[in-house]
């Protein structure tokens, strides 16, 4: 087992944050509709994959809700075990995405909801161009960040420091493009997280299908 200062910084954040970052978040009206289009597009008894699924709500219940198999994956073992407690009909596993193994065309769905901030850049194109070629073609992908032309940059995030690396919208749009996706629409708004002290935050969800079967 890994000592706290060497395991990523984001299961150290969100071990912290635990049922905190639900309360705050769970309730956006952006969120929400993103999954409901998510929803209407999937096919009965899909297979879907949560990125940074957190607690597991609103996402992975969500998808369950509507029938559907979900994987989640979170770094923090603290939001793993209160998905398996919340959401107990979906499957959680506790590890880093970019070290787990994707079979390829083996998703209906995939949800990245506010899952690559901790990542560089390139770590951030990578996992969506390995994310692309694990979904099914004709399979759909939803993507929420904050857009912002910023990297490495240090802010206090809920009352925890934390670093955080993003792209301005063009170049979420880009990267997106660039794995494989067509895009199919965009969302922006700007959302107050219910947590005391909070500022307002720019999102964006992008709304993307994998047209091609070739690699």
């Amino acid at each position: 087992m890994r000592h706290d200062d060497q395991r990523p910084p984001a299961a150290v954040l969100f071990d912290v944050l635990g049922p905190d970052y639900e309360k705050a978040f769970a309730g956006a009206p952006a969120h929400l509709s993103a999954l409901e289009w998510l929803i209407e597009r999937l096919p009965p008894a899909a297979r879907t994959l949560d990125v940074g699924s957190g607690t597991g709500r609103p996402t992975a219940a969500a998808l369950v809700a509507a029938g559907h198999s979900v994987l989640g994956v979170d770094v923090s073992p603290v939001m793993v075990e209160l998905a398996t407690r919340q959401v107990p009909e979906a499957e959680f596993r506790c590890g880093d995405i970019r070290e787990l193994p994707l079979e390829a065309e083996s998703f209906d769905g995939v949800c990245v909801f506010f899952s690559l901030l901790q990542m560089t850049r390139s770590e951030q194109s990578a996992l969506t161009r390995r994310l692309a070629l694990a979904l099914r073609p004709g399979g759909h992908l939803v993507l929420a960040t904050v857009p912002a032309d910023v990297e490495d940059i240090e802010f206090v995030f809920m009352g925890q420091p934390v670093r955080a690396t993003s792209f301005a919208e063009e170049d979420v749009v880009a990267m997106v493009q660039a794995a494989g996706l067509t895009l199919t629409a965009r969302h922006s708004t700007v959302f107050s997280p219910d947590h005391p002290g909070a500022d307002p935050e720019p999102h964006l969800f992008l709304y993307c299908r994998r047209d091609e079967a070739a690699r």
